[in-house]
């Protein structure tokens, strides 16, 4: 597997290194440490090419490059494992878009990033760079909470609202987290008014013989509202790893785009996996 981390050398970003480390420490994995950057102000030099072609040395490449040689090196030396193998990459980029180019270049299959920005409030679990990441990346991203450390993935949860019929390459991640992880997987389906439609039924048919061979079990909460039901699910039935399909103006959107973060009581706690889903919607 071809593993992307994003650090931002912070105590948030180390911590979901160390949970890299241990989930993927039987599987054989090259990892991609990616440091981001920006500086403080533009040159033409920088808009023709980037620090490279500039001539004007900048302290954000040298910081970039030391922190993530520092970060390399406390890896290789608190986990020895034949079955890795590391490699750095410093951008001047947005995060989001080097994320996506990585992606395509090393041909990525799942991104493990903290909870970036996520200071003031303590009770937001994500910050606003984390979301803008899990809304806009191409790979899989997985996200691990402050603080969270590793633990035996064995309840995965997986809401589905059975809108599409995932898309083969999109929905083998799940697979192989439950498969890697001898979990047991529960599709949960939040009834907030109606019965399934026809394709609703179809879909849902199509994603059971998809699962063939996992421990799974389908369920449905009737009369609870999106988002509430999911934390509320997780929190009840403890769930070790959330995982959700992420479609454009699904119930994924409708989970951040609330204004007040008290009323939902947003304080999940466990990792959670966000999966692009860009099958088309047949209603």
């Amino acid at each position: 597997m071809n593993i992307l981390l994003p650090t931002d050398f912070s105590k948030n970003s180390r911590n979901a290194i160390a949970y890299a480390m241990q989930l993927f420490k039987n599987e054989k994995c090259n990892f991609y440490f990616l440091h981001t950057y920006t500086p403080s102000f533009y040159r033409m030099d920088y808009m023709l090419g980037g620090p490279l072609f500039s001539a004007i040395p900048d302290s954000d490449v040298d910081i970039s490059l030391a922190g993530l040689e520092k970060t390399l090196e406390d890896v290789k030396k608190k986990y020895k494992n034949p079955n890795h193998t590391y490699s750095i990459i410093s951008a001047f980029n947005t995060l989001t878009d080097e994320i996506n180019e990585v992606t395509v270049e090393k041909e990525i299959d799942m991104a493990v990033m903290g909870t970036q920005g996520a200071t003031g409030a303590k009770e937001i679990f994500l910050g606003t760079n984390t979301v803008y990441v899990l809304r806009k990346a191409i790979a899989p991203v997985l996200v691990i909470p402050e603080n969270y450390t590793f633990q035996k993935i064995q309840r995965i949860l997986l809401p589905s609202d059975y809108l599409t019929n995932y898309k083969e390459d999109e929905l083998n991640i799940a697979i192989k987290m439950a498969k890697m992880n001898e979990a047991k997987l529960i599709v949960l389906h939040v009834k907030e008014e109606y019965d399934l439609t026809a394709s609703q039924q179809e879909n849902k048919k199509a994603l059971y013989s998809s699962l063939d061979g996992l421990s799974t079990t389908f369920t449905e909460l009737k009369g609870s509202l999106m988002p509430d039901a999911i934390l509320k699910y997780v929190q009840i039935n403890e769930i070790d790893l959330l995982m959700m399909m992420n479609r454009k103006h699904s119930f994924f959107e409708r989970l951040f785009e609330r204004q007040n973060v008290d009323q939902i009581g947003f304080h999940i706690k466990i990792p959670f996996l966000v999966i692009r889903d860009t099958a088309e919607i047949i209603k």
